[in-house]
């Protein structure tokens, strides 16, 4: 099923031209950019570390609960809210306790509202001033939240980042050196990267006319960090997989850019690292 951009009004954010022309003239030639099918289905294996991807659920995790399935680790790439209001962090919390995934894995995307303690509201569109929750993330008990740090599950190290270059929203940051700053934070020794935007080129197509995605996310993984999987959203309209030959690159995003579900649940695995048990 595709979602048609026909009719979808266009706007863009600071410095998205650039980086489209960029990768469009320049990077996509230079780049291994590679589409893979999403995996079929198969049985969690004793040997291997199961994660489960979703992403940009927006207060609709409720309606997918039968379809996410058994894992040993649940990743949540980021706007699981619509406003980041106190229901809203509640409801979703206490979804996820219902799962019985080992470890649940969450980051922030642009629209948890109150939870960047750096954001300047004045910023807001009209719509989002006076929603959300200071400090929402302290409402989470069933997962772990990551805000630039890592976690070790299985012997396998998850880093999570909520930054974005979209104005106007919590975790927004301008692209260039203020942005390329937070990727410096990424560990090199990283195996599963789980950010809210999407790297240049990868998934990242806005309303199937500009490349979105982060360039220099992108060089920070090609160039420094080389995990085996990234996992994000923000993009909802490009969910899939895709590859440069060493990571693995994937858009969980669920909803489609009207905030309806479109997508499901996308999974990978990775081998048990040696003296590690399930």
């Amino acid at each position: 099923m595709k979602q048609s951009c026909k009719g979808i009004p266009y706007f863009q954010d600071d410095g998205s031209v650039e980086v489209d022309e960029l990768w469009r003239n320049k990077w996509s030639k230079e780049r291994v950019h590679t589409k893979l099918p999403l995996p079929k289905e198969r049985p969690v294996s004793k040997n291997y570390v199961r994660f489960v991807c979703i992403s940009d659920t927006h207060d609709k995790l409720g309606k997918i609960l039968h379809k996410i399935p058994d894992g040993d680790v649940l990743l949540h790439a980021g706007d699981f809210t619509s406003y980041g209001d106190e229901e809203e962090i509640i409801k979703f919390d206490e979804q996820l306790g219902t799962l019985p995934h080992e470890y649940k894995i969450v980051i922030a995307g642009n629209h948890e509202l109150g939870f960047d303690w750096t954001e300047d509201e004045s910023l807001r569109g009209r719509a989002d001033r006076g929603r959300g929750t200071k400090d929402g993330y302290e409402l989470l008990n069933n997962c772990i939240y990551l805000q630039d740090f890592t976690v070790e599950v299985f012997g396998i190290k998850v880093w999570g980042s909520p930054w974005h270059p979209l104005p106007g929203f919590p975790f927004s940051v301008p692209r260039g050196e203020p942005l390329a700053k937070k990727w410096d934070q990424i560990p090199a020794d990283t195996d599963v990267l789980l950010t809210h935007t999407p790297p240049l080129g990868h998934s990242d197509l806005f309303k199937c006319r500009q490349h979105w995605g982060c360039a220099d996310l992108l060089e920070t993984i090609e160039k420094r960090v080389k995990p085996a999987y990234h996992v994000f959203g923000h993009i909802h309209e490009n969910h899939g997989w895709t590859t440069n030959g060493t990571t693995t690159f994937i858009n969980a995003s669920i909803c489609n850019y009207s905030n309806e579900i479109l997508n499901g649940p996308t999974f990978f695995d990775i081998p048990l690292p040696p003296g590690y048990k399930k």
